[in-house]
Parts: structure tokens; sequence; C-alpha cells
């Protein structure tokens, strides 16, 4: 039988979700991400925006050159997993299997509810329809016979789009004269490297087979198949407890060269992984340090025997590495744990029978102490401040208040 799937892309999603929320919107370039005079990039952008250049991804700074009558806003992200869920509580039922890309993406195996193409074209038709009249948003639907088809036809007609493609000969003739960069996997790196073996076209892939495989090994293989139309790949539900890391970072809007504000800021970030952990009932063994110095070079340490999930000891281990890290100037800090194991099967320290795991009085010792040196009560502010929208902010007040006291390394 042959397969059929989905791939539904929300057009603007974020963009999208503050105009309808506000009518005032409508109509006019609507930038999201950070604020033109921040660092950092544009989150999505509404079509109005688009017309003037901006793109997502975009250095916020150039997109405020290109559009600087636009409306900038920062991001929501808690509003938009309410609608993400909202969006899948429509789709999902369609389907026997859901697989999200993102807040506003999703692969949807019908195979097994729809009874051939014309009735699973039935039902991206009726994905479109419910979503538009019950979320107020518009997406773009593909329906292909396999995932990277299901995804390529989602983008052809954009926005409020759709687009089929039934068959293998349908793919290989619809993709064979566009350039490599559409084809699904093909990134900027991948593309100049196709580009240095003088292939341009994904049609020249298969063409060139050999050289590919022999350039690229493993992941050569998969773009052959697929620009010949092959993708066995199915549908796989996402389940949270199926991470094999949890990492957050933090890019500043300054270079920070005070390693006491690094040190104080990996512990927020230590807090933000285990909150994400013990959601999920997940430990890990190896802790992760990721420093970007402001020349924009980057250097990622890890630790292996991290015992405990508590963001004391993820951001001890984080320490350790930080201390032993060239000191120049930093833009963005990140902390992660990986070896990831479901907490339910694993197994009790010999330190957690003994009681020297670090207890909440330590965490709120340290908390204290950065509340005297900040002002901000962040064990009052902690559920609020852990959100991803918010702990910039507190970060951004950390580093203000910082620049005004001399800086150095504050060992703990």
């Amino acid at each position: 039988m042959e397969r059929l799937i989905i791939h539904v892309d929300m057009d603007a999603f974020y963009a999208s979700v503050e105009i309808r929320d506000n009518v005032e919107l409508r109509g006019k370039p609507v930038i999201v991400g950070a604020m033109p005079d921040q660092r950092g990039v544009v989150a999505t952008c509404s079509y109005e925006a688009r017309r003037y250049g901006v793109r997502s991804g975009m250095n916020i700074k150039e997109a405020y050159r290109l559009c600087p009558e636009g409306v900038y806003l920062r991001p929501d992200f808690d509003k938009y997993r309410r609608v993400s869920q909202q969006l899948h509580g429509i789709w999902d039922p369609y389907a026997t299997a859901s697989e999200p890309i993102a807040l506003d993406e999703t692969f949807l195996d019908v195979t097994g509810t729809a009874r051939d193409f014309d009735d699973a074209s039935r039902i991206a038709h009726e994905i479109k329809r419910r979503t538009a009249d019950e979320m107020g948003l518009t997406c773009s639907v593909g329906l292909a016979y396999c995932k990277a088809a299901a995804k390529t036809a989602s983008e052809e007609i954009k926005p409020d789009g759709y687009y089929e493609i039934r068959t293998r000969e349908e793919f290989v003739e619809l993709m064979r004269d566009r350039d490599v960069r559409e084809l699904f996997s093909v990134g900027p790196k991948t593309a100049d490297r196709l580009y240095g073996m003088g292939i341009r076209t994904v049609g020249e892939i298969a063409e060139h087979r050999l050289d590919v495989e022999s350039a690229l090994g493993k992941h050569g293989r998969v773009l052959i198949d697929l620009s010949e139309g092959i993708d066995d790949r199915e549908v796989v539900p996402y389940n949270p407890e199926d991470a094999k890391s949890i990492s957050r970072e933090i890019t500043f809007q300054k270079d920070v060269s005070d390693y006491s504000l690094l040190i104080d800021v990996i512990l927020l970030l230590a807090m933000s992984v285990e909150e994400r952990a013990s959601r999920y009932g997940l430990c890990g063994t190896t802790v992760n340090l990721k420093i970007t110095y402001s020349d924009m070079r980057s250097v990622v340490k890890s630790r292996n025997g991290l015992r405990n999930r508590d963001a004391v000891s993820i951001a001890r281990m984080a320490w350790d590495m930080l201390l032993k890290l060239p000191r120049r100037p930093v833009r963005l800090i990140g902390v992660g744990i990986s070896g990831i194991s479901d907490g339910r099967t694993r197994q009790t320290t010999l330190l957690e029978i003994c009681g020297e795991a670090p207890s909440e009085d330590e965490l709120d010792h340290y908390l204290e102490r950065m509340r005297r040196k900040y002002r901000f009560d962040f064990v009052r502010n902690r559920e609020w401040m852990l959100r991803k929208n918010t702990i910039h902010g507190v970060v951004e007040h950390m580093r203000i208040q910082r620049s005004r006291s001399p800086s150095g390394i504050e060992r703990r």
C-alpha cells in the first residue's frame, strides 16, 4: 500500500499569531525577534516585511536597515506553544502518527486513516479549513508519498497553499533542474561542496553518484536517494523522553569579560536545564559547556561523571570547565547535559545515599548572594525567570548591574 504523508507548515507563524491577536498590526511589516538595538536575529516576519527583503534568521540590524518602519516585537514563546498545542488538537486526530518538526510544522501519516490519495487530499484541505476557521491562522500543506516530497510540496505554494506529489516520477520531474539547495537536507556547506564538484542541480546529483558518495559518504548516499525520490523514513511521534541532550544558551547584548557574571549566568542556565530534565524525568551523565568569543570562535567542552541532575551539580562542573578556558570577551554561553536516560530507571548513587548531593538550601544560598549583587529576587521569581522569553531579560539586567561594578572572577 502506498504511503500517504501530509506536511503542515504554518505561514509566518509567530508574526501571524501576533497579528491575529492585535488587529492594528494587520497589513504592517511585523518582525518578531530581537529588538533593532540588540544583538540577535529575526525569528520570523510577516509577508509584508518580506517584501522589504527581511527573512527569518537575518541579523536584526540588517532587518532594520531594510525595513526601519517595521513593527518589531519580542517573541512570546509561551503563547506560541499554547497555540501549537491547539493546532495539534486539530491535526493529530486525522493521523496515525504526528511528528512535530517545530512549533509551527509537522508531518502527519494518514496512510491508515485515508482510503486513498484522493481521500488524503480531502483530509489535507479539511486541515487547512479548520486551521483557518478555528484558529484564525493559515497554513501551507503538502501531500505526498514520502516525507521529503511532502515537505517539498508544502513549500511550492506559499502562503495558504496546497500542493501534492503523488509519485517518485513526479518528484524527480519537479526537482530535476532545481538548485541543489532546494533538496531536503542540503544546507549551505553541503551545497558549497556540491558546487565545488560542478554539481548545481538536483538531477546532477544522481548523474555523479560516485563522486557524491566518495566526497560525502553516508550523507552522499542519502542525497542520491532523495534526488531520485527515494525516502523510506517513517513519521515518528516525538517524545521528550527520547531526547539525547538538553541545553540552554544565552547571547549577551554586549560582550562580557566579567567572569563573575559568567559564573552566575551558568547557574541560571543550569537551573533551566534542571527544570526541563525534571519535567520529563530525565537524567544525564555528561555536562557540556559552550562558549562563543567576541571573534565568533566557539569552544565546546564536555565532562563526564554527573551524578545528580540538580542545577548546582551541573553548574559546578560547568564552572570548572569555564575557569580553565582562555579568558577573553564572551559573546555567547551555553550549558547542557547529555548521556540522557529515563530517571525512573536510574540507579541511586552512593553520593545521594550518603546525603552528599547538593541541597536546595545550597542553591538558595547562591541565589541569595546573587540577589544582593544584582538587586533581583531570583528565588521568588524563579518560575517566571526560567521561561524562555524572560531569562534573556534577567541576564541583561544582570549584565547592566555588573557593568557598574569592578569585574573579576569570583570562585565558589
